[in-house]
């Protein structure tokens, strides 16, 4: 591999199964090659408005359904096996969509950069996949954003705020650039691109191709 610096844009959504599989592969390239790589977490939003579960699959019952049998594939496919489908299964709010906790990892940011967005991306995560919680509620975006250390009233604020929202987009135009419709997708150097929850060894292959 190139010993010059690798920036890689880790594009992804919280509702996202198989990015919660990725996530802790991604976590030890960068553990394994240290400094040489860079990662930098963007939001791509799957169901970008309150209806969007209904609209993509026609109700938010049949949404919910379908989401969940991603969810049992996207289980096999995680090292840890860390989603808990039955548990979802029995919650009886409606299955959340992407924007409230995409603004949440981006207020995140405003307080620690880019590695405070990544821990409040798992934190959200985990309890969107694992604890199933409703990660449309204020309350459990709250709640997760003081577990991991942020100033809870300014996050509210930004959360609200014109900034938070801006930030967001520019992440879905860059997305749009790229040519990005799905997620999990890693772009290298702006040129390489890996889509999926592949494997850690077909990461070190991909890493390896970089110039």
């Amino acid at each position: 591999m190139n010993t010059n610096k690798i920036t890689i844009e880790f594009f992804h959504d919280v509702l996202c199964a198989w990015c919660y599989a990725l996530s802790p592969r991604v976590e030890k390239l960068k553990d394994t090659f240290g400094e040489r790589i860079e990662i930098i977490h963007r939001s791509f939003a799957l169901a970008p408005e309150p209806d969007g579960i209904a609209r993509i699959f026609g109700s938010q019952e049949q949404g919910k359904k379908e989401i969940l049998n991603h969810w049992r594939a996207a289980n096999q496919n995680d090292d840890e096996h860390r989603i808990m489908v039955d548990l979802m299964s029995s919650r009886q709010f409606d299955y959340p969509y992407s924007t409230p906790p995409l603004l949440a990892c981006k207020a995140a940011e405003l307080q620690g950069g880019n590695a405070m967005h990544a821990k409040m991306f798992n934190r959200l995560q985990k309890a969107h996949l694992t604890e199933c919680l409703n990660i449309n509620d204020l309350e459990v975006l709250r709640q997760c954003a003081s577990e991991i250390g942020l100033d809870t009233t300014k996050w509210e604020k930004d959360f609200n705020s014109k900034e938070v929202r801006q930030m967001l987009d520019d992440d879905l135009y860059r997305a749009y650039q790229y040519g990005i419709n799905s997620v999990p997708t890693l772009i290298a150097n702006q040129k390489y691109k890996l889509t999926g929850a592949q494997p850690y060894n077909i990461l070190l292959e991909w890493i390896q191709q970089i110039k």
